[in-house]
């Protein structure tokens, strides 16, 4: 009972100790990086509408 007990914690502490390796903190890196890239565009999209909305709306004024 030892044996099988032993080899399911060795296994259990191998599969947990790979979650962290250095090729998926990149990875995660990687898309924070697109996802803040992503946020900007969106902001700047916005900014970019309401200044067109506002430019109308002068134009529709005068």
């Amino acid at each position: 009972m030892r044996k099988p007990l032993f080899f399911l914690l060795a296994a259990g502490l191998l599969t947990f100790a790979s979650c962290d390796s250095p090729q998926e903190n990149r990875q995660e890196e990687t898309e924070d990086r697109a996802e803040e890239t992503a946020d900007e565009l969106e902001d700047a999209a916005e900014e970019t509408a309401d200044e067109t909305e506002d430019a109308v709306e002068d134009v529709e004024r005068h």
